[in-house]
């Protein structure tokens, strides 16, 4: 029908009144003789549709199941199989159109264009999309987690599948989009049970090293939150320029890290000023010369 009304429109005169009546004779010609079987078709293509439509929400709501069952995080699935109905919905159109007569192959390749094209103007986007569903697929980490990633740390309040959003220690918030966080190295404070503390305990040379290792002993063994197991680890590490320092390496549990390590700090200086031991600063020897006096004993 369609080529038929396009070749008498292309022919007809430019008379406003006879290219009416010419149009009008072509209508009532294609009803003639092919009005019954162009019913047929729209009957068929609208049933194609219907039916299509039905089927693929019927498919989509399956995947949507499928995702669930397999524990995928509900906005991905929901996400996803949003995107299996437009495909399947899609189809289904171009094939009620065809139905119709209408050459598709050129829609076809239309659609694709632009979906190329849609495609490249949302290259970032994307990434983020498919950083965003590795995410959620590998948890590398989760909702509570004290991260580092991004060039920033904080705490992870919400994945989403473009963004992932963070809250700092001093309550900032922070939208970092997805693929900056998987195109570099993710820290995960939280993931692991426990975590080892690593101080650096300085004392002076003259100190007595198995009284201030002793000591230290003591503080970290009085402790209840240090684990046993792991066994701290209490060792002279190094001589420095000034000092005599020690590693102070005991294990507790993630929830107290940071308060067991203001006290074993704290307590560490409280007992070094009782016993008299010295956190020594640094220091540098100046040896001052008289150039007159050089000049006069050469």
């Amino acid at each position: 029908m369609w080529s038929i009304l396009a070749q008498k429109t292309s022919t007809v005169s430019e008379d406003p009144v006879t290219k009416a009546n010419e149009l009008w004779h072509t209508v009532k010609t294609f009803l003639a003789t092919q009005g019954l079987q162009f019913a047929i078709n729209v009957v068929v293509a609208l049933a194609i549709f219907l039916v299509g439509k039905w089927i693929a929400n019927i498919l989509s709501r399956f995947c949507n199941r499928l995702m669930k069952q397999a524990k995928v995080d509900e906005t991905l699935a929901r996400f996803l199989s949003n995107i299996v109905y437009s495909i399947l919905l899609v189809i289904v159109v171009l094939a009620a159109l065809s139905e119709l007569g209408i050459n598709t192959t050129s829609l076809a390749a239309v659609l694709a264009a632009a979906g190329f094209a849609v495609g490249m103007a949302f290259q970032g986007t994307l990434s983020n999309f498919s950083s965003g569903v590795m995410l959620i697929l590998f948890k590398p980490f989760r909702v509570g987690d004290y991260i580092e990633a991004a060039g920033t740390a904080g705490v992870v309040e919400e994945i989403q599948i473009f963004t992932t959003s963070m809250r700092t220690g001093d309550n900032i918030a922070i939208v970092v989009p997805n693929s900056h966080i998987t195109s570099g190295n993710i820290r995960n404070f939280s993931i692991k049970e426990n975590r080892r503390i690593d101080l650096v305990i300085g004392c002076g040379y003259d100190d007595d090293l198995k009284a201030v290792k002793s000591f230290l002993e003591e503080v970290v063994n009085g402790d209840e939150r240090v684990l046993a197991d792991p066994a701290p680890v209490i060792a002279v590490n190094e001589l420095a320029d000034s000092s005599v320092n020690f590693v102070v390496r005991p294990w507790v549990k993630n929830a107290d890290y940071w308060a067991t390590r203001w006290d074993l700090t704290e307590r560490i200086k409280l007992g070094f000023d009782e016993r008299g031991f010295t956190i020594p600063y640094p220091s540098r020897d100046v040896h001052l010369y008289n150039e007159s006096a050089v000049s006069a004993e050469s």
